[in-house]
């Protein structure tokens, strides 16, 4: 029988790397990304419908 263990090794530490790419990844362009479009988004689809069915606050 043969020992792959060193070749498992490997292929554990090149997926933990990969992982954290991924996680930094997400952490610091994705979510900060996602968040501004997000806010923007409804921020924009508040503004429309103020604009075309709601009117601005207070104007009633």
């Amino acid at each position: 029988m043969s020992n792959n263990t060193g070749n498992q090794d490997a292929t554990t530490e090149s997926t933990a790397g990969s992982e954290w790419r991924m996680f930094l990844f997400i952490i610091i362009l994705l979510g900060p990304i996602l968040a501004v479009a997000i806010v923007g988004g409804y921020g924009f689809f508040i503004w429309m419908m103020q604009l075309f069915f709601w009117g601005p606050p207070g104007h009633g």
